[in-house]
């Protein structure tokens, strides 16, 4: 990228400039996004990864969109951390249908140190497989940052989920400030930074634009901004919130898109009760990212063969990362897989 694009980089957005995005007739938005968009991405490509869940439920957090939290009886079976081989196969599963990252999420407030060694080396073989590595562990330390960095991660998922002054009113047990500050570490360790939020827990028109101002301001974007729509999970504090308006939704990608140039913009939770023309308006907004297989996490996702169908359709292609041969991907997979059977760290964590 060129310095001289680089440079027209903003990171000093205010409320009134973003508002004003915001407000301005959908067409016009939407005519800014894809012009901004275009001269950063091939407008025809879509960034495709696939997230599993290694541990689920029994989560310390209050997060009241989450079934995942110990707070709440939503009825979700409490899992043990996942064998590290398992996760290297349903990796292998995840490239077979075409992605090219994969990201693994712990329904954790923070890693413990007994689990670490078994993430590190789930890092490692999914790494070994040739494709790009995330993870979302809840808060880190600078200690833990470092070692997922040195073990290859290349994402680290730490959503700001919304503005500052909503943010109380959706999760009491970690602050904003702790949010960022485990993104400062994810930075300072070289790591690239996925970070988003999520509408529809009933913020304002002034929550959205301050959440984009919180990321877009950051000293560096980040590279990865899911923009997820809240599904709604009986059990959970917010199962009856207020269906949010689909052009609405469309308008925070799109101002996304504006604020963040060159991050890329990820089309994520929700996907499953958007219609096919609400994606394509999603995909004309600026969105170049979704997540692809049956689930996210704990929730229904479009399955993968549909995706695919309406990439068809709409002329789209999974955007490409550097590759090497089948071969090499497919001896990389195996040597993987035979590591972790003779290691000890094949063994479940949680025992």
């Amino acid at each position: 990228m060129s310095a001289s694009i680089n440079a027209n980089l903003r990171h000093d957005w205010n409320l009134a400039e973003v508002k004003a995005l915001f407000t301005q007739p959908f067409n016009d938005l939407l005519f800014q996004a894809q012009t901004v968009h275009r001269a950063h991405f091939d407008a025809n490509r879509v960034q495709v990864s696939t997230l599993l869940s290694i541990k689920t439920g029994a989560c310390p957090e209050d997060c009241k969109y989450c079934p995942q939290s110990g707070h709440y009886n939503t009825g979700l079976e409490k899992e043990k951390l996942m064998q590290v081989q398992q996760v290297l196969e349903e990796a292998a599963r995840a490239k077979a249908i075409g992605s090219t990252r994969f990201c693994m999420g712990a329904a954790w407030k923070h890693p413990s140190a007994k689990d670490m060694p078994y993430v590190l080396e789930m890092v490692k073989g999914v790494k070994a497989m040739g494709l790009e590595t995330c993870m979302t562990l809840g808060k880190l330390d600078q200690d833990q940052t470092q070692a997922l960095a040195a073990a290859g991660l290349d994402y680290y998922n730490h959503n700001l989920d919304t503005s500052p002054d909503f943010y109380t009113s959706i999760i009491t047990t970690r602050t904003y400030s702790d949010r960022l500050q485990t993104l400062a570490y994810v930075r300072d360790s070289g790591m690239k930074i996925c970070s988003g939020g999520i509408l529809g827990m009933g913020e304002s028109l002034d929550d959205r634009a301050n959440l984009l101002i919180q990321l877009a301001n950051l000293p560096e974007h980040p590279e990865s901004v899911p923009i997820n729509m809240l599904v709604k999970v009986a059990g959970t504090p917010l199962e009856n919130a207020e269906d949010i308006d689909p052009f609405d939704f469309i308008r925070m990608l799109a101002v996304a898109r504006i604020l963040m140039p060159q991050s890329h913009v990820r089309l994520s939770a929700g996907r499953e009760a958007m219609n096919d023309q609400m994606q394509a308006l999603a995909f004309f907004a600026g969105a170049n990212s979704i997540f692809y297989g049956d689930k996210l996490l704990t929730t229904a996702n479009p399955q993968s063969d549909k995706d695919m169908q309406l990439f068809s359709r709409l002329g789209i292609q999974p955007e490409a990362r550097e590759e090497h041969s089948d071969e090499v991907h497919q001896a990389a997979i195996e040597q993987a897989l035979i590591e972790q059977k003779s290691s000890e760290l094949f063994y479940d964590a949680a025992v």
